[in-house]
């Protein structure tokens, strides 16, 4: 018997490291390594997706999720260190996988699966780069359930179901494949405001560590600041900017520090604009809020452990409620990440949706929710599962 394993991600640090388990026997040695939540069997079938540990005798190793692909085809998603990946590989072949490079593995499994169809190429390749747990299984999902399922579907009952029950099902996928963009990719949020409101404050409490330096004067931040962060189940870049202030802005390193916080806006796929409560509305920059028009922003209310000042009514309609917080005394914060969340429209966001997760795939599900006629659709669902990748 033969069975082979390989690492799909990229070499070095990272979030989440996908293991390719393939063979005749990969069932078999999966089983003999792996323990799914709740100490029940192993019992795989394609599409489903599990959750539990990789063991090496007693001892937990990692937490992982396992996906059947197809029959005797496993792909293991791990936490990225590579340690642990170097782990975990080295217990698949002292239990009989000869080990591959990643071009190895793919070789094999296209050559064992001529047909298999573009979402499921478009997935291994994704993998590659994935971005947490949550992630893997919202790809894992497309292959077999998820997207494939969903054009299968709806190319069996086109001619019994109307155009236009297609077309709301597709706009339905392109509203979910923004969050699932977000889980599997990571995101960006940007902290930005008026100088000494608490930004470099707020993102040492998000981070669970000291990365900004923290002062009472005023323009301490002068380039960006980043931390690698996860709100589950996203992979967070968190950005401390410079304080936006134009009368303080007097010299060429001020002038230059702004001009990078204002592009990191538009490089965001959120803004924090973060104010300080305990003093008036005037901090607020009617540049800054223009800037902040068509982007998605929510307004974070600093030292609410002092007595409030600022008036909420000055505030624009379009950046809609506030959240109060305190850096300092760490008040608040679930209240603001649940934001975040609702930002995302995370908060009733399903693994197991259906998504595009592709430029190539939005682009024809896109077309789809525009189809005038069954045959168009048709033609776009064919493209879908079977078109060109590039």
């Amino acid at each position: 018997m033969s069975t082979f394993a390989a690492v799909m991600t990229g070499r070095g640090m990272g979030a989440i490291a996908t293991i390719q388990l393939t063979g005749d026997a990969a069932e078999a040695v999966l089983k003999r390594l792996f323990r799914e939540t709740g100490d029940k069997p192993l019992e795989s079938s394609v599409g489903q997706i599990l959750l539990g540990h990789v063991l090496d005798g007693d001892e937990a190793v990692d937490q992982v999720t396992v996906g059947c692909e197809s029959p005797g085809v496993f792909a293991i998603h791990c936490h990225g260190n590579p340690l642990i990946v170097e782990r975990v590989m080295g217990l698949l072949q002292r239990n009989g996988a000869e080990l591959l490079t990643a071009e190895e593995m793919l070789a094999k499994i296209l050559a064992a699966q001529p047909s298999l169809n573009a979402v499921a190429v478009e997935t291994r390749l994704a993998l590659a780069t994935v971005k947490t747990i949550a992630g893997a299984e919202i790809l894992v999902h497309q292959i077999e359930s998820g997207l494939s399922a969903r054009i299968r579907r709806w190319q069996r009952q086109l001619g019994e179901v109307p155009l236009s029950q297609v077309r709301a099902e597709a706009e339905q996928i392109l509203r979910d494949s923004e969050p699932a963009r977000l889980i599997i990719s990571g995101c960006t949020i940007a902290l930005v405001g008026p100088p000494n409101t608490g930004k470099s404050t707020l993102l040492n409490v998000l981070a669970g560590r000291e990365k900004s330096i923290v002062t009472n004067v005023r323009g301490t931040t002068r380039d960006w600041v980043s931390a690698e962060i996860h709100i589950p189940p996203l992979a967070v870049t968190l950005v401390d900017t410079a304080g936006l202030d134009p009368c303080f802005a007097t010299g060429e390193i001020d002038q230059v520090a702004q001009q990078k916080s204002v592009a990191m806006i538009d490089r965001s796929d959120l803004v924090l604009l973060v104010l300080d409560l305990s003093q008036a509305a005037d901090q607020l920059d009617k540049p800054l809020l223009d800037k902040l028009l068509n982007k998605k922003a929510i307004v974070v209310l600093n030292k609410a452990d002092l007595p409030e000042r600022f008036d909420c009514a000055c505030l624009p309609s379009h950046l809609g409620q506030p959240v109060r917080i305190s850096a300092k005394q760490r008040s608040g914060i679930d209240d603001l990440i649940d934001v975040i969340h609702q930002a995302w429209g995370l908060a009733g966001f399903s693994v197991h949706a259906a998504v595009a997760f592709t430029d190539r795939q939005r682009t024809l599900m896109k077309q789809l929710t525009e189809a005038s006629s069954r045959r168009h659709a048709d033609g776009l669902m064919s493209s879908l599962l079977h078109g060109p990748m590039a």
